[in-house]
């Protein structure tokens, strides 16, 4: 069986293929096999992949399926001990995949692991996305080593070593494949943004860690599939982060987060009112809509004996980000 799969979900990502393929297959160990998994795509991505790149394994799906659906289908058909879901607009270093292979072999309490994640543009500032590892704070909303909110630290060793973390990023997430299938894979549900955060949950509930290692390194282009203020990305993530709550918090816990969620939310629709982003006012309001009718209905499947958050920051982070001017991770954690 294959050691390890770095699979790559393609849609419509042509000029990602062309860019950082070709960086993926030369960096990339031997003990690994980099795969592309594709969303049918439209945009010529299948045909160059035939023409360029005829010795990589391409799995081909009938539609889109998202993020979470993509990989859900392109990895039931992949047999490996390890995946690795790797974004299509990152740039890996070589043997980036050695580090976060070794966690897995000698860490068998371990069950998911990231790189450090540093951006294209700018390779001594983290990247949005993940950074040095994720956590959420008192009331349910992400922040990271190395970013909070849209303030990116520079990264000058600050959280360099391997430490434990809550949530580890999708852009280059690192998992058991045999946890990632018990665990019935990513949430359809969710389609996109959050997925991993709800996911690493999971892993936490059957008492896995998550690490982060600075051993490897990645760079991140970010936005390759939505743009970083699409309307569609800010419904996701406010809708993501309360279905995810919900799904993995003991109710009790979850109502009382929530009550403070919906005040919190209004004051961020409010704002963007006072702005004149009446699609970002929409957008909040829609969100916990959809929340509640999936709620409601029963769609979103709960956990069962959930357990609280063991990595919870008891702190407020939009208090300590906009009233107190904590923009550093060290600042709040």
């Amino acid at each position: 069986m294959l050691k390890c799969a770095v699979v790559i979900l393609n849609w419509n990502g042509v000029n990602f293929l062309k860019e950082f393929l070709p960086i993926a297959i030369k960096n990339t160990s031997a003990n690994s096999e980099v795969i592309i998994a594709d969303n049918a795509s439209t945009d010529g991505s299948l045909e160059l992949l035939e023409k360029e790149f005829p010795q990589t394994r391409v799995v081909k799906l009938d539609k889109n399926y998202g993020f979470t659906g993509g990989y859900n289908r392109s990895l039931s058909q992949i047999e490996a001990e390890y995946y690795i879901l790797l974004n299509s607009d990152v740039e890996v270093t070589p043997d980036w995949d050695v580090p976060l292979i070794r966690i897995l072999d000698t860490r068998k309490d371990v069950g998911a692991a990231m790189p450090k994640m540093l951006s294209y543009f700018n390779h001594k500032e983290f990247e949005y996305a993940g950074a040095a590892g994720g956590f959420l704070d008192k009331y349910g909303y992400p922040l990271c080593r190395g970013r909070v909110f849209h303030t990116l630290e520079e990264d000058h060793g600050q959280y360099d070593g391997i430490h434990e973390v809550f949530w580890a990023s999708g852009a280059c997430l690192t998992v058991r494949a045999s946890l990632y299938h018990q665990l019935g894979g990513l949430d359809d549900l969710l389609f996109a943004h959050m997925e991993e955060i709800d996911f690493c949950w999971r892993l936490h509930h059957l008492s896995y860690k998550v690490l982060a290692t600075s051993e490897s390194e990645i760079y991140h282009l970010g936005g390759g599939t939505l743009p970083k203020y699409s309307p569609q990305k800010s419904f996701l993530n406010f809708r993501n982060n309360l279905i995810i709550l919900y799904k993995n918090l003991p109710g009790s816990l979850f109502n009382k987060i929530y009550f403070i969620r919906v005040i919190l939310d209004l004051v961020a629709a409010f704002y963007f009112l006072a702005n004149f982003n009446f699609s970002g006012f929409y957008i909040v309001f829609k969100a916990h809509v959809v929340f509640n009718y999936y709620r409601l209905t029963r769609k979103i499947t709960r956990v069962t004996n959930p357990l609280p958050n063991p990595y919870l920051i008891n702190k407020n982070s939009v208090f300590q980000y906009f009233l107190k001017g904590k923009k550093h991770f060290s600042q709040i954690a």
